[in-house]
């Protein structure tokens, strides 16, 4: 009699268990509290690179402090991989996504299946091709190109020759940072666009195609990299003409590009807040699963960065 009890409590401490969890499921809300009882999972494009690292640090201390299940991927920039990863967030039953594309236009299906599953989907810094995901949290990256085109042509005394270095093509980040770049240097008649070419964002690859440019155009003045990273190797490749007959500017506000304007060696970076963004990508994830308004797109301040107030960021 006593095995048939203790049976008989098991299987219905089963059936609470499976009904809760098709409760949860169900409304695509999660818990009513969220107090650990919610899972996001952050699908981030690498964490090699700083800039990201301090965005999953920015999300991870909201997500204690809301009491948040934060699940952290990398898809170490391969977009085949951040599609596997969408897909099995929808397998496993992740309460809510918050995404940093690889490729903006690649993400599309698995966005999409999971937009379709009820599942709340948040774009962080990249947004998503032609899907109107639940929220986009981003810089205004338009307006950072515009002022990167106008700090370079300041420091180049707006004549001259000038290459840029892009970032990962396909990704929303690099074309609108060089949609407003374009946009803030053809106000200089006098600077020419001698070369462009991506390094993916990379500093090693920043570095390589620096030195490759500036070997095919010994004329040029200045620098645009969109991003601190490849910003980084193109003044390696520089050496002490950094800062000095060649002017690099970046795009991110990283540590280690906040260090060379402080030095000198690049002449202004366009600061971002990544720690802001991840912490307002998950605000927003825990908005949309405990059924409150959800913001369509949060913008976050960026600012040009230079010698005369880099103290200001670090």
């Amino acid at each position: 009699m006593k095995i048939k009890k203790t049976a008989a409590v098991i299987a219905a401490l089963a059936l609470s268990v499976t009904s809760l969890a098709a409760c949860n499921r169900d409304g695509g809300t999660g818990d009513a509290t969220g107090d650990g009882d919610q899972t996001v999972s952050l699908l981030l494009s690498t964490l090699s690179n700083p800039f990201f690292v301090q965005l999953r640090d920015g999300a991870q201390k909201e997500a204690d402090a809301l009491g948040i299940t934060l699940e952290v991927l990398d898809a170490q920039d391969d977009a085949v991989t951040q599609t596997n990863q969408l897909n099995n967030a929808l397998s496993t039953g992740a309460d809510a996504v918050i995404v940093n594309p690889v490729d903006s236009d690649a993400v599309v299906p698995g966005v999409t299946g999971l937009l379709d599953g009820d599942v709340p989907v948040i774009a962080v810094d990249r947004g998503v091709t032609d899907v109107a995901v639940t929220s986009f949290v981003s810089s205004d990256n338009v307006q950072g190109g515009q002022l990167a085109g106008e700090a370079l042509a300041e420091a180049v005394s707006e004549t001259g020759d000038v290459i840029v270095l892009q970032g990962i093509p396909g990704s929303s980040a690099s074309r609108e940072r060089g949609e407003g770049f374009n946009e803030g240097i053809a106000a200089f008649s006098d600077i020419s666009v001698a070369a462009t070419q991506t390094a993916n964002f990379d500093r090693a690859e920043g570095l390589n195609v620096a030195t490759n440019l500036l070997q095919a155009n010994p004329s040029v003045v200045g620098i645009f990299a969109e991003n601190d990273e490849m910003a980084l190797g193109a003044i390696e490749a520089l050496g002490a003409r950094a800062g000095d007959d060649v002017f690099v500017v970046g795009f991110d506000g990283t540590e280690d590009g906040l260090a060379a304007v402080s030095e000198g060696t690049m002449v202004a970076t366009i600061a971002q807040q990544p720690e802001e963004l991840g912490k307002l990508a998950v605000q927003q994830a825990k908005k949309a699963l405990d059924g409150e308004e959800v913001t369509e797109t949060v913008p976050v301040e960026v600012v040009a960065v230079t010698k005369e107030n880099v103290a200001d960021f670090q």
